[in-house]
């Protein structure tokens, strides 16, 4: 399904992707400015996430918790890692496995972990204000 939407409908995106997603692994696709991070924020906070996500750039990772301070998701951007090692090295494949949302800037660069079961978005923009998001059904 391709969805056009503007920021003031970013709240009905995140529901839509909650309910449509065979998996809770996220592959968020787009260029730089796409707004990837600002629809996993939406997510999160549709989700029951607590406090304001951010991006994860200069940590790798952000963990995200629900009212009760339970685990609820993962946020990465792999955008400034070099190679898969990396990813390895931090322990990435306990994240990927685990039970837990994930979300994922930038998958591509850790390609051959991305289980297979993850759901693939693609943003792209439009214009100034509207973006295309293109979601599995």
């Amino acid at each position: 399904m391709e969805k056009e939407y503007k920021q003031k409908e970013i709240k009905e995106i995140a529901k839509l992707i909650i309910n449509h997603s065979p998996s809770k692994k996220i592959c968020f696709h787009g260029e730089m400015g796409a707004g990837k991070t600002t629809l996993i924020k939406a997510i999160v906070k549709e989700l029951g996430g607590q406090g304001e996500a951010s991006s994860p750039t200069f940590g790798i990772v952000n963990e995200y918790n629900d009212a009760q301070n339970n685990t609820l998701a993962y946020h990465f951007d792999f955008y400034r890692l070099n190679d898969e090692s990396e990813a390895l090295d931090f322990g990435v494949e306990d994240y990927l496995y685990s039970n837990h949302w994930v979300f994922m800037e930038w998958p591509d660069k850790i390609g051959s972990l991305i289980p297979e079961d993850a759901t693939h978005l693609y943003i792209s923009i439009r214009d100034t204000t509207t973006r295309i998001i293109k979601i599995p059904s």
